[in-house]
């Protein structure tokens, strides 16, 4: 048995490279419980963070029990993370909304499911005809089903016609969709999980993947105890487990100053380029821009870069040698890019280090621009945000013709005389009231949207009516007129993909508490009462089940890169997840994108048609046209420019908020698991050594964090990350689930600013200054097992668990075999695909 809260990444089963990963079986129960004891598994994977793990649901008497990692899953071969094991399931049966809530005289109240869904009917109805469709806006998440989002985009879009719908997915994985579209052409991953096994150096931007995707670090830390070990580059301004390994690894540990990624990747690119470690026959045959991206990064010495990002310039050389010098370099990046300045841009620069050296489409060599939610890929696919369903073209006549002809209605319904209205977007127009119907399905905005002082004020609106779908009564719920209660994870049926576009079925393991219903039910009234009906005057909804809604998006991405027409529910079941594109030409699916170097660039193929990365101004079709990419991708430049908020005399510091491995968003769900609640109970503010000495502040004393917008309090962490930031974690809302005290949120900090590009929120880089209020009278309760611990780990308890955890580290099942050849989605004869 193993204390999976101390030991978050589990036993070691080290590998050579290329050889396959070890299975490893977890297994939690109930405590008294064994296997024999269970009724019955049921298939699902877990959705507690993007790796996507493939687990079996324990079942006795008709309740959740536990959860087994799924041996011959080919994400994670049996592993599953702290989150997976403690919070995927523990919250099963705990305050928990059973009945249908609506606002009466200022309080919600019980009633049932005609009384609310007739309130939400009649408010929709009334402003359709008041003021049209543009007063209906939709916000929603990164954690329902495929099934689920096809049916909400197909009810905003071809229902209603409103642009205004996305998710809290733009806080998360906006950037990694707007940089594959930049570079690539479209939306997809093309690296995979398998590419840890074979490369030969990992570089990580802005990515703690040791506490985001704990079962993927512990695919890498596998590849680190084995021979051929692959040299790590981590770049992120605190010490984490991720920068360790690469130190120890012989790599490079990289702390720009939190809002100059784009310098220190224009650095990178100048010494590839500087030092010929570019391939030029790959770069000449398939690829656009050099010349421009050389000139602009030209300038960018090391002793440059150094200057802006307050790093080493040995050290810039040093990473820049190993990406230029390894036969095959994986990269990944996440929200340390993502959520800072120049995002999209940023995270182009990654693309184009491969690019310039070709290391795409091949074992250990690729790009996985990471997401932060475990369906966040559905969201994108299936149209629930500000995308076009199938990775269609916003600006394409068409794909918008294709999506009118299936779904039988007037392409002028599509909303397509402008771009689609991004989050921030979003809620501006409903703080100015012209949309007055917010629609909240899955997410927590009043704790993880930024600026949370202004997102109360708007929700708080008197002419906006809110609805909230959830399975708690969260910190939004209590500013809804009607919430409905929503099943979770393990009472509904469905499919979601993961990071790498693995695709998963969760089959339904038990009933839903009460009277709560599934988010496709939910919807699926919704559209029946306002009768959605297409041009022959049939329903525009015409399924009404998970497996019906999954035939229909089937036909939906048929020829698109994300086809899914390979795929069944029997074909799901009982296996091991398979990854998109499944189509005739790829029976089993496909483990990498762009073999062959072509990409789906082609103007009658391509997402979107691009954009300048400094300003986000759109590329026009026929600028696009002119410069007939045609299979070609794209090196985009751009220089670095000042972050839009910099430390100053009365904000010293730049904040930066972030994750902790215990924790997943706004604790909705890890925050009622007990051994999630222990290891990480409350927030805290980490400060480097230097900075808490300066401002006399020993481990755990009161300190205040202020912005220009806000201010927390919690207790210092004395940690090891750079000079100059503070970091606070952002899943603490504003009532502990508890004891129902009032908490504190790290969004009072944090600024309304956004991407040009992909309009991504900048959470990572306001302004703050910090005061000592009190002595502590015990040290901060903050992990020490991951990049929080402390600077002087003797001073502070270690943070353990329970020895409850069961790890069966032989082979119970052979290894999974990795998928189809990989992917080559090319010009004609396959112009449909790229």
């Amino acid at each position: 048995m193993a204390d999976r809260i101390a030991d978050i990444w589990g036993a070691r089963t080290p590998h050579a490279r290329d050889a396959p990963w070890p299975v490893r079986v977890d297994l939690h129960l109930d405590q008294g419980l064994a296997e024999s004891d269970v009724d019955r598994w049921v298939q699902s994977a877990c959705v507690l963070c993007s790796n996507g793990c493939g687990c079996d649901i324990a079942v006795k008497d008709g309740r959740v029990v536990g959860v087994r990692g799924r041996a011959g899953d080919v994400v994670n071969h049996g592993r599953l993370g702290p989150k997976g094991l403690y919070g995927s399931w523990q919250w099963n049966g705990r305050d928990r909304l059973t009945r249908p809530l609506v606002r009466r005289g200022g309080v919600l109240v019980e009633t049932d499911w005609d009384t609310a869904m007739e309130l939400v009917v009649r408010r929709s109805g009334e402003l359709l005809d008041e003021v049209g469709p543009l007063s209906h806006g939709f916000y929603t998440s990164g954690q329902l089903f495929l099934e689920e989002y096809y049916t909400l985009g197909v009810i905003g879009k071809a229902g209603l016609g409103t642009p205004h719908m996305d998710g809290n997915t733009r806080l998360c994985t906006a950037t990694a969709a707007a940089a594959m579209k930049e570079s690539f052409g479209s939306d997809g991953q093309p690296g995979s999980y398998h590419d840890v096994d074979s490369c030969d150096a990992l570089f990580l931007f802005g990515h703690n993947m040791a506490e985001t995707q704990t079962v993927l670090w512990s695919r890498v830390l596998d590849r680190l105890h084995g021979p051929d070990r692959p040299v790590v580059v981590a770049v992120d301004p605190r010490r984490t487990k991720v920068a360790e390994a690469a130190v120890e690894s012989g790599g490079v540990h990289l702390a720009p100053l939190p809002g100059t990624n784009q310098a220190l990747m224009n650095g990178l690119l100048r010494e590839l380029i500087a030092h010929g470690w570019v391939d030029h026959d790959y770069v000449g045959a398939h690829t656009l821009g050099y010349d421009e991206l050389a000139a602009t990064v030209e300038p960018c010495t090391p002793e440059h870069v150094a200057g802006i990002c307050r790093v080493d310039a040995e050290d810039v050389r040093r990473a820049a040698r190993i990406f230029g010098t390894s036969e095959r370099v994986l990269s990944t990046v996440l929200q340390g890019f993502y959520q800072s300045h120049q995002a999209t841009a940023a995270s182009c620069q990654v693309n184009n280090l491969h690019l310039l050296r070709g290391l795409i489409g091949r074992p250990g060599c690729g790009v996985l621009q990471m997401n932060g939610q475990p369906t966040a890929q559905n969201t994108r696919e299936c149209g629930a945000d500000g995308d076009l369903p199938g990775f269609r073209n916003w600006d394409n006549p068409e794909h918008v013709r294709e999506l009118a002809e299936l779904w039988k209605v007037d392409p002028l319904t599509i909303p397509h005389w402008a771009p689609p209205t991004h989050a921030m977007q979003l809620w501006r127009y409903a703080e100015q009231g012209s949309i007055r119907f917010l629609w909240i399905s899955a997410t927590n905005p009043a704790v993880s949207l930024p600026e949370l002082p202004r997102v109360r004020e708007i929700l708080a609106k008197q002419d906006l009516f809110v609805v909230v779908q959830d399975g708690f009564r969260t910190e939004t719920a209590e500013y809804a007129d009607v919430v409905l209660p929503a099943a979770l994870w393990g009472e509904k049926q469905g499919t979601f993909t993961n990071v790498n576009r693995t695709v998963h079925l969760s089959d339904k393991a038990v009933e839903p508490p009460g009277e709560a219903r599934s988010d496709l039910d939910i919807f699926l009234d919704y559209a029946r009462r306002m009768d959605f009906r297409d041009r022959d005057g049939e329903p525009l909804i015409r399924w009404s089940d998970p497996q019906g809604a999954f035939e229909a998006w089937k036909e939906c991405s048929r020829g698109r890169l994300c086809d899914y027409t390979g795929l069944t529910y029997d074909r799901l079941r009982g296996g091991s997840g398979i990854p998109w594109p499944c189509d005739d030409e790829h029976p089993d699916g496909c483990d990498r994108l762009y073999a062959d170097g072509v990409f789906p660039t082609h103007p009658d193929v391509c997402e979107d048609y691009g954009h300048d990365l400094l300003t986000g101004g759109t590329t026009s079709p026929e600028q696009y046209k002119a410069q007939r990419p045609d299979g070609r991708a794209f090196l985009k430049a751009a220089e670095h420019t000042p972050p839009p908020e910099q430390p100053s005399d009365d904000y010293p510091f730049v904040v930066t908020t972030g994750r902790t491995a215990y924790h997943f968003h706004t604790r909705t769900k890890t925050g009622r698991s007990r051994q999630l609640r222990r290891a990480a109970p409350q927030p805290w503010v980490e400060l480097s050594a230097r900075d808490a000495a300066a401002l006399g502040v020993a481990e755990g004393d009161l300190v205040r964090v202020e912005s220009p917008r806000g201010r927390v309090e919690a207790p210092a962490r004395v940690g090891r990350g750079r000079d100059g930031v503070v970091f606070v974690p952002f899943h603490y809302g504003y009532w502990d689930v508890e004891d129902g005290r009032h908490g504190r949120a790290a969004n009072e900090l944090t600024l309304t600013e956004w991407d040009p590009v992909s309009k991504q929120p900048l959470f990572k880089i306001a302004a703050a200054r910090v005061t000592r209020l009190a002595d502590g009278t015990r040290p901060t309760p903050a992990p020490t097992t991951t990049a929080s611990a402390p600077h002087d780990p003797a001073s502070v308890p270690a943070t353990t668990g329970e020895d409850d955890v069961h790890e069966d580290v032989a082979p119970a099942d052979p290894p999974p075999p990795p998928p189809s050849p990989d992917r080559t989605p090319g010009v004609p004869p396959a112009e449909s695909k790229g």
